[in-house]
């Protein structure tokens, strides 16, 4: 039987071909044609039509063609409902469906790039399909560190790192305090990349240890925390109207001042001014 969709195919129109040939249709020939053509060369080719408005196996509301593929021809393995969600997301930008959907959607926009010829992204398609439902049969449980002693390696590790980290704050988180306490003032514009490299340390390192030294905050976290008990010292002080606050503490306007404040103290600014002059 012949199957017809859109050309230069990514995630629908490489897995809908492997689930056809696999538990649909074993001697299916695929064609891909410019968008415009695939109704007409339908025709003409005697062929199924798949993943383009206005046809049977398509998009419906939040599911994907392969989606509709599984429902029409009542495809129950198991392994299939495990990777729906992950075509789906992949397919529809939604990668909160499945933690696997974005590293899918990396690997098919990686080799739609490299392989410009469809029938030969097909057949580099497939393998990834294949492995994927593997995957979902057998190794969902599976951990890449699965040696007893590698894990266990990994967590005296981890355990080591929590207690040194508490043993010495490090040097650098030192200076990080100071140059934050110094700048909160004039530097509406402070930024982990800028202050890492004041400290000549690399930033991804500095956001990934930040919480240890910092409250068990991250950067922005405690940021606007600073700010925030900057702004409630200005209520407390002085007769600074909140939109001047809002400008003081380097918030963008007064709804977003307000929206972080109530979210740091549990009320409004407004109301909190309010409490004090009661």
């Amino acid at each position: 039987m012949n199957w017809i969709t859109r050309e230069r195919p990514k995630i629908d129109r490489i897995a809908c071909p492997w689930l056809i040939k696999n538990f649909i249709d074993k001697d299916a020939h695929f064609f891909y044609v410019p968008f415009d053509q695939v109704i007409e060369k339908a025709a003409a080719l005697n062929a199924t039509p798949f993943d383009v408005p206005g046809v049977e196996l398509t998009h419906k509301n939040d599911l994907c063609t392969f989606d509709a593929l599984i429902k029409k021809y009542n495809l129950d393995d198991p392994a299939l409902a495990i990777m729906a969600p992950i075509v789906r997301g992949a397919d529809t930008d939604r990668h909160n469906l499945a933690s696997q959907a974005s590293g899918l959607w990396a690997i098919a926009a990686g080799m739609a790039y490299n392989i410009k010829d469809d029938q030969e992204l097909l057949k580099a398609g497939i393998v990834i399909y294949d492995a994927l439902y593997t995957w979902a049969t057998h190794l969902q449980n599976v951990k890449h560190t699965e040696s007893p002693v590698e894990q266990l390696l990994i967590e005296v590790y981890q355990k080591f790192l929590k207690k040194s980290s508490t043993d010495k704050v490090p040097a650098w988180a030192k200076e990080l305090k100071t140059i934050i306490q110094d700048q909160i003032d004039t530097n509406l514009a402070l930024s982990l990349t800028g202050i890492s490299n004041e400290l000549n340390v690399n930033p991804a390192y500095v956001s990934r240890e930040f919480s240890k030294y910092f409250d068990d905050l991250s950067f922005g976290e405690y940021i606007r925390k600073l700010r925030i008990n900057k702004a409630i010292a200005y209520i407390e002080t002085t007769d600074y109207s909140l939109s001047e606050i809002a400008y003081l503490t380097g918030f963008s306007d007064q709804s977003h001042f307000t929206r972080i404040f109530k979210l740091e103290t549990g009320i409004k600014p407004s109301q909190f001014k309010k409490n004090r002059k009661v």
